[in-house]
C-alpha cells in the first residue's frame, strides 16, 4: 500500500490527465505522461498515447453538445480520473523504495510543470475557483471586496401609527 502522500500525487496525476485532455497543453502534456510512464520503454509508452487518447475521445464525446456517449460529462470525467489515478498507484507501487522515489519527484515535477493555471485576481480582487455565495442578516454588511468604508447607522425609527 502507498504512503498517503503518494496516493494524493496520483490523485492530482489522475485529476491533470482529465483537466488537461482536449486543452492546447494536451499534446505536450500527453507525450509527457506516456513517457513517464513508459519508464524508458517505447512499446509501453506508445500503449500509453493511445490510452491518453482514448481519455481525450471519451471526454470529447461526453461533453455537452457532443453526438455523446450517453454518459453524463461529469460522470465520464470522474470514471477517467479515477482510472488514471489506479494507473499512476500502480506503477508507483511496482516500483522499488528508491525508484519509487525517483519516479515520485518526475511527476511531480511533471505536474508542476503542465499545471492549469489556477484564478488569479490582481490587487484588492478576489479570485474563487468553484462556488462562492455572500449573505448578511440583521443589518450586517457582507462582501467580497470592499474599496473603501463602510458605515452603518442606526435605522430610522418607525413611522408613528396611524389609527
Amino acid at each position: 500500500m502507498l504512503p498517503e502522500a503518494l496516493v494524493g500525487l496520483a490523485t492530482a496525476g489522475g485529476t491533470a490527465v482529465v483537466q488537461a485532455a482536449g486543452t492546447e497543453a494536451w499534446a505536450a502534456f500527453r507525450q509527457h505522461v506516456a513517457t513517464w510512464f513508459g519508464r524508458g520503454d517505447a512499446e509501453r509508452e506508445s500503449g500509453e498515447l493511445a490510452r491518453l487518447d482514448r481519455t481525450a475521445a471519451d471526454l470529447a464525446a461526453a461533453a455537452p453538445g457532443s453526438a455523446g456517449t450517453g454518459v453524463p460529462a461529469e460522470r465520464m470525467r470522474i470514471r477517467h480520473e479515477a482510472l488514471w489515478q489506479a494507473r499512476f498507484e500502480s506503477l508507483l507501487e511496482g516500483l522499488t523504495e528508491d525508484e519509487r522515489a525517483s519516479a515520485a519527484a518526475q511527476l511531480r515535477a511533471l505536474l508542476d510543470t503542465h499545471a492549469a493555471p489556477g484564478p488569479t485576481a490582481g490587487d484588492g480582487g478576489l479570485a474563487v475557483g468553484g462556488d462562492l455565495s455572500i449573505s448578511a442578516d440583521n443589518g450586517s454588511v457582507a462582501a467580497a471586496v470592499i474599496n473603501g468604508g463602510v458605515q452603518l447607522s442606526p435605522p430610522p425609527p418607525p413611522a408613528p401609527s396611524q389609527g
